[in-house]
């Protein structure tokens, strides 16, 4: 039998619509709106059409929507100086400063100025320690998609071998922490675990955040298992034509399908749900600096 797609496209318009009815909720009951300031230094391409993104996502959930775009030569004292002017900012409660940045820029320091109640990409260290020790803090982004995703196929995730593939700070240890928050059995693996086929055969849920481009085969995956893949990999096609490209993820799609219970795609997984849960952070960052209630799904 196929497994299930799980489809994150769908997921994360319906986390929108939660986010935008959370909204006209604190805009009619209090008076409040939402603000997100995303900061984006230099012309990187990819990143320029993120923010867009982000942008226009944010208005249409009728949230405020603040853009400081930066020359790539900014110095460092100008950039903390934007940032800082965004900490004292009543009416921005989302902070984002768009990754990667210019190599002249420590990105650790720029990163650690951000007001952690603010920190709405989870990376401040301030929140990483919080979510370490399953304190209330600010979680990144991509991890939280996961875990939203996999709380809605599964329902309790008390109990299962999870295996998460891949050991950044972005994904796999957020991710990790996560799973663990909700009472799974946690292995971080990576490129160099021994014997790699077999730790990740034992997994009940496997996230696939390691950056190789179709590394994990079906027969890697337990009969029935959940496959999350993370990985955006864009390859060279040749056979749509020349200099066209695909994306394909961390994982072989087909033959993992075969296999899975339940699988996300690439594109149309993982990657629709990272701005649509920045959404989520930035309303219920809104809701914890006016000291009310969080929005019921939208959180770890």
């Amino acid at each position: 039998m196929p497994a299930k797609i799980i489809d994150g496209k769908a997921f994360a318009a319906t986390v929108r619509a939660q986010v935008a009815d959370h909204v006209a909720k604190l805009e009619g009951d209090h008076g409040i709106t939402p603000g997100l300031a995303v900061v984006l230094v230099g012309e990187d391409p990819a990143s320029q059409v993120y923010v867009r993104s982000k942008g226009k996502q944010t208005v249409e959930v009728g949230m405020k929507s603040v853009e400081h775009k930066l020359a790539a030569d900014t110095s460092e004292a100008d950039l903390l100086k934007v940032i800082d002017d965004l900490n004292n900012n009543t009416e921005i409660h989302g902070i984002l400063v768009q990754l990667p940045l210019p190599k002249h820029l420590d990105e650790d320091l720029v990163i650690n100025s951000i007001a952690p109640e603010k920190d709405v990409d989870g990376f401040h260290i301030s929140n990483v320690g919080l979510l370490g020790t399953g304190q209330k803090s600010m979680v990144p982004c991509t991890p939280l998609g996961c875990l939203m995703m996999l709380r809605d196929h599964h329902g309790s995730l008390s109990g299962m071998d999870a295996v998460v593939i891949g050991r950044s700070n972005i994904v796999g240890k957020p991710m990790a922490q996560l799973l663990l928050g909700d009472s799974c059995t946690v292995t971080i693996a990576h490129s160099r675990t021994k014997d790699l086929p077999d730790v990740v055969r034992r997994a009940d849920i496997v996230v696939a955040a390691v950056g190789r481009p179709e590394m994990v085969p079906g027969d890697w995956i337990k009969p029935g298992a959940t496959v999350i893949d993370v990985g955006i990999n864009r390859l060279d096609a040749p056979e749509k034509g020349e200099g066209k490209t695909k994306l394909v993820g961390d994982v072989r799609y087909e033959s993992c399908a075969a296999v899975a219970g339940a699988i996300t795609p690439v594109p149309g997984g993982v990657g629709p749900m990272t701005i649509a849960c920045l959404l989520a952070n930035t309303v219920t960052a809104c809701c914890r600096a006016n000291g009310l209630p969080e929005p019921e799904g939208l959180t770890a």
